[in-house]
């Protein structure tokens, strides 16, 4: 018999499978890892804080890469669980277990994304059993959607993702995000909102679509933030891409400015985001049947409690059982 605690602590550290959005897909051609992307500061690792600064772009900087994509075209943003992904990763592009809503926001690219200047263009929350997240890893981690006829123009944009396998306690979601820099052509006339969202004032840690428990059943949620913006064509789920992702990337750009492979150290204005890693304070899920694992139990109860609240199949949940000498 095993105490509930040590089995809580260890569920904790096999569930810390996070992701990075890395690379552009357009016309079903990846344009590179981290071409006209960012480099987070913080790896693949959460944001818990909603207030930090790494809530606007990851801790990313500004390259001088970008690439061009036509108003009202689809544009697509790749993401994988390890960076650079890694073959036979089985969590990629996120662990099941870290269900929640995807969404993505634009603003002109001179504004460096501080301020109230982010418009929410796309949201995938839960329709019926399907949650944003697992429409994306259906997809093998392609976010991709339908950009508004925007004018002419520089602009960021940030697809970001929220894990709430342990946002029944306040404060931890688990927020994922990142920014790319592109180059909208065309002949469009859709000008954003004079006035967006400041990405550090977007949430509260306890919105009812941030503080939530996905292990009662729910049907019923409500993402996040701001609406979708009117003029933006937003689906209730990522459309499948219409040609299969090349992996083909373009020559590294020879200016200077080119984002370097090592990520860039945090801002010292940017408060540092936990790891993951660290035990959970949340109370255990239930297992799904309306019970929680009991203060004493058998091996089988624990191997179908773990399956549930990692998201992983019986053999898998036996595997991290025996890692544990249960």
């Amino acid at each position: 018999m095993f105490t509930k605690t040590a089995i809580i602590l260890a569920a904790a550290n096999l569930t810390a499978a996070h992701t990075t959005f890395q690379s552009f897909v357009i016309d079903g051609k990846d344009q590179g890892q981290h071409f006209a992307v960012q480099t987070p500061s913080n790896g693949n690792n959460p944001i818990l804080d909603v207030t930090s600064t790494a809530m606007i772009c990851n801790g990313g900087k500004a390259t001088s890469d970008q690439v061009e994509v036509a108003a009202g075209s689809k544009l697509g943003m790749q993401w994988h669980h390890n960076d650079p992904a890694s073959a036979g990763d089985g969590d990629d592009p996120i662990a099941p277990s870290h269900k929640g809503p995807v969404m993505v926001y634009i603003a002109k690219a001179d504004t460096n994304g501080e301020g109230a200047v982010w418009t929410k263009i796309y949201e995938d929350g839960l329709t019926g059993s399907k949650w944003g997240v697992d429409n994306l890893i259906s997809s093998k981690g392609l976010l991709e959607i339908d950009l508004p006829n925007l004018e002419a123009g520089d602009y960021l944009i940030r697809p970001e993702m929220i894990g709430l396998h342990e946002a029944s306690a306040e404060g931890k979601a688990q927020f994922y995000n990142g920014c790319g820099q592109i180059k909208v052509t065309g002949s469009g006339s859709a000008a954003l909102p004079a006035t967006g969202v400041d990405m550090t004032k977007a949430y509260k840690a306890t919105d009812p679509g941030v503080m939530f428990n996905i292990y009662g059943g729910a049907t019923d949620y409500t993402v996040p933030g701001p609406k979708v913006w009117d003029a933006a064509t937003a689906g209730s789920a990522p459309s499948t891409p219409s040609k299969p992702v090349e992996s083909a990337a373009p020559s590294t750009p020879a200016s200077s400015a080119a984002p370097s492979a090592t990520p860039s150290p945090v801002e010292s204005a940017a408060p540092s985001a936990p790891s993951a890693t660290k035990p959970a304070a949340t109370p255990a899920p239930s297992t799904g049947s309306g019970s929680a694992l009991p203060e004493t139990f058998t091996i089988e109860q624990f191997i179908q409690w773990l399956k549930t609240a990692t998201g992983s199949s019986a053999s898998k949940a036996r595997r991290h059982a025996r890692a544990f000498n249960l």
